[in-house]
């Protein structure tokens, strides 16, 4: 009896000592399911950035990485990074091309700060979207560009015209002193004569990212943990229900930024510096994203690890993630590497035809040449709960979470502690897709 208890022992003990260390063991699935419950709760109506709720999802990421003994960054107000933009919104516009008033719905505008009033004498450059022209191409190119346009758009792309009219009608926002041009967009045919005047309403409103740190033995080198913690707010009503709760979108991030926080606040200092952080405004711009990236020097971020949607399991199964832009560094092999032994892979992005590379909060970073990718496992391509009042925490897989939350723990200790360094992405501009 007392030999087979011996060697019973023996069998249990590598296993108890395999849990005491793996360093995923602290990431537990209850403790998932509490943030995203909170985070996506109806109290905090949708975190929309630009609304009063944002401040309660704000107050409640601070709350966790006070508990968790982060630092705050420099200069920041305690864990809140807050800047402000301005958001310029259309009061009113009179559009008239050859004598004939441009109905609402055949025009709309891109605006900054300045105020309208042109005739076909003042200086400004009129285009032409024609017909057989690639109306996305031509689109994109105008909006690049740094001259005040107006642009008349051939009435075969009416179709094409309105469903993008109302992403453009949204207030358009900037921050303190950027530049920015006017472009009035026309749905018809070119005239000989135009006339365009419109007013502006200019609100100063206020942001803030939630950031912490765990300094390390080497200041100047960062790895960066992310996630954006708004999402839509109060949408269009489905059975009575108005309230985007976003639990996969992104509060399901939010919960991995947040555990990660606390995975790494319990174990000795790390080599390199890291810095956690939940984005506002993704939803609204990436405004979050891009303020903080110039706070910091890019040469100094060692990696980035942007957790997007990773509350449902992937095409592949619900022990396994995909990464975004896998082939423009090193970093998805590192993490391919370093989890070697665990039940999980890390596999590139399936959905290459919706550039999502450059679609998150990785993407200043990236384009700066940091190895800044995001992490999903959302099915994207069949989702229905995206960006809809239906994405909510009953949808969501918390064991497959709380394993991707894992995954990333463990995959991410060798660019930690300084084994690991992934290779720098290839500078792109600030268009590029």
């Amino acid at each position: 009896m007392n030999k087979l208890l011996c060697a019973a022992c023996l069998l249990v003990m590598p296993l108890s000592l395999h849990a005491q260390t793996d360093p995923a063991s602290g990431i537990a699935r209850q403790d998932v399911a509490d943030i995203v419950t909170t985070l996506s709760s109806d109290a905090m109506q949708g975190r929309n950035a630009f609304s009063p709720s944002i401040w309660k999802a704000a107050d409640f990421i601070s709350g966790k990485f006070k508990q968790f003994g982060l630092e705050p960054l420099h200069g920041d107000d305690g864990y809140l990074q807050r800047f402000h933009m301005y958001s310029i919104s259309l009061d009113h516009a009179r559009i008239a091309v050859d004598g004939r008033e441009v109905p609402q719905d055949d025009y709309f505008a891109v605006i900054n700060g300045k105020q309208v009033s042109w005739t076909a004498d003042s200086p400004v450059s009129v285009e032409e979207i024609g017909k057989g022209d690639n109306f996305r191409r031509a689109l994109m190119e105008s909006l690049r560009s740094d001259h005040d346009l107006v642009v008349f758009v051939d009435p075969s792309f009416a179709k094409d015209f309105r469903r993008i009219s109302r992403y453009f009608s949204r207030p358009s926002r900037v921050f303190d002193k950027e530049k920015g041009s006017n472009k009035v967009y026309i749905l018809g045919h070119k005239g000989s004569r135009f006339h365009v005047v419109l007013d502006k309403k200019v609100d100063r409103v206020e942001l803030a990212n939630v950031v912490g740190k765990i300094e390390g033995e080497r200041a100047d080198q960062v790895v960066v943990f992310s996630a954006h913690y708004d999402h839509l707010g109060i949408i269009k009503p489905v059975d009575g229900d108005a309230i985007a709760n976003g639990a996969n979108d992104d509060a399901s991030g939010t919960a991995g930024v947040i555990e990660l926080a606390k995975f790494y606040s319990q174990r000795k200092k790390p080599v390199r510096t890291i810095i956690f952080v939940a984005f506002t405004a993704e939803e609204e711009g990436g405004y979050g994203s891009k303020y903080f990236s110039r706070q910091l020097n890019p040469d100094q971020i060692v990696a980035m690890f942007n957790l997007e949607m990773i509350g449902k399991p992937s095409k592949w199964g619900p022990d396994a993630a995909w990464i975004t832009g896998f082939d423009r560094s090193t970093f998805g092999r590192i993490l391919q590497k370093n989890i070697k032994g665990m039940d999980f892979r890390f596999m590139p992005d399936p959905y290459p035809k919706q550039h999502l590379f450059y679609r998150s909060d990785n993407a200043t970073l990236a384009r700066l040449g940091v190895p800044a990718h995001s992490i999903s496992t959302t099915q994207i391509d069949i989702d229905r709960d995206y960006h809809q009042v239906s994405d909510e925490i009953g949808t969501l897989d918390l064991s497959s979470l709380t394993r991707t939350i894992q995954a990333v723990a463990k995959a991410s200790e060798g660019i930690v502690s300084g084994r690991d360094t992934p290779t720098r992405i290839e500078p792109a501009p600030e268009d590029s897709e």
